[in-house]
């Protein structure tokens, strides 16, 4: 199973929920039944537009979606069914801090649907608080563990959010805290994690704009014998003109072998269909083919690059 980790790896991720929730709808939880069914039903949405992408050619074995149990449930099933690579978030959404969407029972959640990976999103600045570290990583281990003992695939999505001091002393410029100290930063956490016998088989990791430091990265996740882990590319919900651009300083990269783009492919298409200025049809071609461009991009990227 681990050597599978090594062919291209195309992410539609859409388990997005509590920043969906309230930015795309407007809704506050706890949310009624006709609430959750409008959500899911726009998740639904975002599915066919991943299948209308399959059917217009982008490879199926390459291809693969994530999408959470909350809103997605039914789509998890119908994916495993029908043998397409998915992964299934189990991270609570919204929290600064790593916990569990279904706590202790986190194995039996990810067992009902069994997804090729099982996924969590993290936020961990090297300098962040030792004791909320030292808390998360000892979470984050039962799941590595769990996935080591089980023989699933496990997917580690890490955000370095700014520290108040980082951002202080780079002027409080975002663009400078993102290219000149979230590269290191991430490369830090990477390490500090690995050390602490965290063992992602994919790591999603945020847009780097320098090739010098997408090659830091993989070399840092593939270190001691690590072979089998690769990264994939984050969209981080910029806008299109950035995101190619990251895909295709990533995707010269040996160590990565794919992208994972949500909001950046979809959050438009599904943003006119609620407001009826697309019909269901015309926003699912929407995402098929922002999707299909990614692809498209990152292929290109990657062929254009000269083999070793």
């Amino acid at each position: 199973m681990k050597n599978n980790t090594h062919k291209p790896l195309y992410l539609l991720p859409f388990d997005h929920r509590l920043s969906y929730v309230t930015g795309m709808f407007n809704f506050k939880p706890p949310l009624n039944p006709i609430q959750r069914d409008e959500v899911a039903d726009s998740k639904q949405l975002i599915y066919e537009g991943f299948q209308q992408a399959l059917a217009d050619g982008v490879p199926a074995a390459a291809a693969a979606l994530l999408v959470d149990e909350e809103f997605g449930a039914a789509i998890l099933r119908d994916a495993v069914k029908h043998g397409f690579t998915a992964a299934l978030s189990v991270e609570k959404s919204g929290s600064d801090e790593f916990e569990f969407e279904y706590g202790e029972d986190f194995a039996r959640h990810i067992e009902e649907f069994n997804p090729t990976f099982a996924k969590i999103l993290v936020r961990y600045n090297p300098e962040d608080d030792a004791a909320m570290k030292q808390r998360q990583t000892d979470r984050i281990r039962r799941l590595s563990d769990y996935c080591r003992r089980t023989e699933r695939l496990f997917m580690f999505e890490l955000l370095v959010p700014a520290t108040p001091i980082q951002m202080e002393s780079v002027g409080l410029d975002k663009n400078a805290y993102d290219e000149e100290l979230r590269p290191e930063l991430m490369a830090r956490a990477i390490r500090a994690l690995q050390n602490d016998g965290i063992e992602p088989d994919v790591w999603k990791i945020e847009g780097l704009d320098r090739r010098t430091d997408c090659q830091e990265i993989a070399s840092t996740v593939q270190r001691g014998g690590r072979d089998h882990a690769c990264c994939i590319i984050l969209g981080r919900g910029a806008n299109e003109a950035k995101v190619s651009g990251w895909l295709k300083t990533a995707a010269g990269v040996p160590g990565f072998i794919g992208f994972a783009v949500g909001r950046t492919s979809f959050w438009d298409a599904v943003a006119d269909y609620r407001a009826k200025k697309a019909t269901r049809h015309e926003a699912c071609a929407r995402i098929a083919k922002r999707y299909t461009e990614w692809v498209d991009i990152f292929e290109q990227a990657h062929s254009a690059q000269p083999r070793p």
